[in-house]
């Protein structure tokens, strides 16, 4: 009889540990074992443990933010003031100036997108955010990510096409996944030759929902496939195009998060597929 007593003490101790919620006050020591008492002086350790871990995370989230807010000032500055330079040099007539204006816009640009990207990283790997999946439609995931990129794709005339079942689900965080999907749409119009089609499409599975994402882009090196989800890697064929190498270790990240995964087919000069599996 003692003996289960104090298994089952052990076991609610070992619980209360687990969820965090253990207090010294929960147990009285003079009716407890030697192993007990070990037990309750490590549980206590560990609520230690976890309240300084959480007190720096809740440090680390202050600290992303503030950079983040307070690089967008100045270069929302840079953006506003390089505006006036170019119409300054447009009236008076100086193309080179006019040139150089546009570039740094173009150079801030890529700088915001940078810091973005790396914001969103940090969190991810900081444990700050959660990628929390839920029962999500499949179809509105696809459409809003399409809808985000249509304007570079504008640009380039090339046709987005996507073919879902708007009644398709699956398990996934819809805010971030769809960052995901958009980061590899976003490629896909980026390496593609303009006048080309990328096409969505869905197949379901009973355990996964595989969304591809094809085009008629350059294509990627067998060699080159294992490393284009490593954090800031680019091929040297796309060294001439804007990027930093991120936004498919971040797809990966995120998907990853979901219990899903992310697989490529593809052959240099012919177009890739890339296949998001998620968890249904």
């Amino acid at each position: 009889m003692f003996y289960n007593k104090t298994l089952e003490r052990l076991n609610d101790m070992l619980d209360e540990g687990i969820a965090g919620t253990f207090t010294e006050k929960s147990y009285d020591e003079s009716k407890l074992s030697r192993l007990e008492a070990k037990w309750k002086q490590y549980l206590e350790q560990s609520s230690l443990s976890k309240a300084n871990l959480d007190r720096e995370r809740e440090n680390l989230k202050g600290l992303i933010s503030d950079i983040s807010h307070q690089t967008k000032t100045p270069m929302t500055n840079i953006v506003m003031y390089s505006g006036l330079l170019c119409e300054h040099l447009t009236e008076t007539g100086d193309e080179f100036g006019v040139k150089l204006a546009e570039e740094i816009i173009r150079q801030n640009e890529k700088l915001d997108f940078l810091i973005d990207s790396l914001t969103k990283l940090s969190r991810l790997e900081s444990n700050i955010v959660d990628v929390i999946p839920t029962e999500n439609n499949i179809y509105e995931l696809v459409s809003c990510a399409v809808t985000s990129v249509k304007p570079k794709a504008d640009v380039k005339n090339i046709t987005l096409l996507y073919d879902i079942d708007k009644s398709a689900s699956a398990f996934f965080d819809m805010k971030w996944t769809k960052e995901a999907v958009e980061n590899i749409i976003d490629n896909a119009v980026k390496y593609s030759r303009e006048g080309s089609c990328i096409s969505v499409t869905l197949e379901v599975y009973e355990m996964y929902s595989e969304i591809l994402i094809a085009d008629e882009g350059i294509g990627i090196s067998e060699d080159e496939i294992p490393k284009i989800f490593g954090r800031f890697y680019r091929s040297v064929d796309v060294h001439n195009e804007d990027g930093v190498g991120i936004g498919l270790f971040l797809s990966r990240e995120i998907v990853k998060r979901e219990n899903g995964y992310i697989k490529v087919k593809s052959e240099k000069g012919k177009g890739s597929v890339f296949s998001v599996f998620l968890k249904n």
